[in-house]
């Protein structure tokens, strides 16, 4: 295939990235865990689902808003929380910040960013209608965790995302082949300053999974979400959930939402597609709580089809990096803009002219 020079899809910004990055950097997101079996089926669970489109519709008028636990956003999209954006370009999750909230949709900072919440939050602070969560790793040090929060609460980020698919580090070969550390002159942005802490370097193995092994507390249960919602009026969303009861029980411990997700292929290899897993998350909270859904998303109709299996919006990962490395800011609002034009068609051909239109009875799963 030759290469894009102007790309038109986010498979073309994927070919762009391997000019921009490292090796070390673009392994780094690019590579699942293991023999990488769910990072290919989060895609291929998406070309299982035909639709079903309806006809004669008015479909002259489109709208693609929604609103996330009542935050409103242009299109049912968020940014997923994605560790080191400065590999990519040296703005790194400030770029991406400027990009979601000039576009209107969500962005979620991971904890381990390498720009400041507050510096993310101030780029949000300029439009009036910005959604950031703020991505939540429970650190042993339970002072650091704490401080963690109460900084985004005060930086006014809308909600905590609590992974909780990582008590440790999933095995992921690329990164201990390379020793994975970040470059001199980046560090943990939001935890550097307060504790000293940084990606370790570790001869033959990669310096993120002796960061967890260190640091991460693979202690933590479902007891741990009533103390960490003593420590702000913040909602909870939890993130990494693949199953129906596990569904419920964040329900009955407070979460206002679910992120149903593996990852993105990096943690257990062999788990479930999240897509796959959607359905009986869905069917799980019934309607108690909204449910998002990442991992695979390379299409508007692949949005299409996540509402129409019961998720209220959808959050995309690596395509957002590849867009930064190309272009920063220009390159990541252009990856959304061309998600948000492929849902328009997507829509359009479908017979629904509104987010709300949208229901099951648009898809059907392939018979083989």
């Amino acid at each position: 295939m030759t290469e894009a020079v102007n790309p038109i899809n986010l498979f073309e910004y994927e070919q762009l990235a391997p000019k921009h990055l490292s090796k070390m950097a673009l392994d780094y997101y690019s590579s699942g865990a293991g023999d990488e079996i769910t990072l290919r089926d989060n895609r291929a669970a998406f070309e299982r689902v035909k639709l079903r489109p309806r006809m004669l519709v008015d479909v002259s008028q489109l709208s693609l808003k929604t609103t996330i636990l009542g935050e409103n956003l242009e299109f049912p999209l968020l940014i997923a929380p994605m560790a080191f954006q400065c590999l990519a370009h040296p703005e790194g999750e400030l770029a991406t910040a400027m990009a979601a909230a000039s576009t209107g949709v969500g962005m979620v900072l991971s904890t381990m960013s390498t720009q400041s919440l507050e510096a993310v939050a101030g780029v949000g602070h300029k439009f009036p209608h910005s959604l950031q969560w703020f991505q939540l790793y429970i650190h042993k040090d339970r002072g650091l965790t704490r401080a963690l929060v109460e900084r985004a609460y005060a930086a006014g980020y809308k909600a905590l995302c609590l992974t909780v698919d990582a008590p440790v580090l999933g095995q992921r070969e690329r990164d201990k082949r390379n020793e994975f550390t970040l470059p001199s002159g980046l560090t943990l942005a939001n935890i550097t300053t307060i504790s000293g802490l940084n990606i370790p370097q570790a001869q033959g193995e990669s310096g993120l999974l002796t960061y967890f092994a260190q640091q991460l507390d693979p202690s933590l249960t479902w007891r741990d979400l009533e103390w960490l919602q003593s420590l702000s009026p913040l909602p909870l969303v939890v993130k990494g959930i693949l199953r129906g009861d596990d569904a419920a029980r964040a329900v009955e411990y407070g979460a206002k939402a679910i992120v149903v997700s593996n990852h993105g292929g990096r943690q257990l290899d062999g788990a479930i597609a999240s897509f796959d897993a959607l359905p009986e998350i869905v069917a799980a909270v019934d309607g108690q709580v909204e449910v998002l859904l990442d991992g695979g998303i390379r299409r508007g109709t692949d949005i299409l089809k996540a509402l129409a299996m019961g998720a209220k919006a959808v959050l995309i990962g690596r395509p957002i990096l590849w867009g930064l490395a190309a272009g920063g800011q220009v390159g990541v609002s252009h990856v959304i803009s061309l998600l948000q034009d492929e849902m328009k068609v997507a829509m359009s051909l479908s017979g629904v002219a509104q987010i709300q239109d949208i229901d099951p009875s648009l898809v059907t799963h392939n018979k083989k």
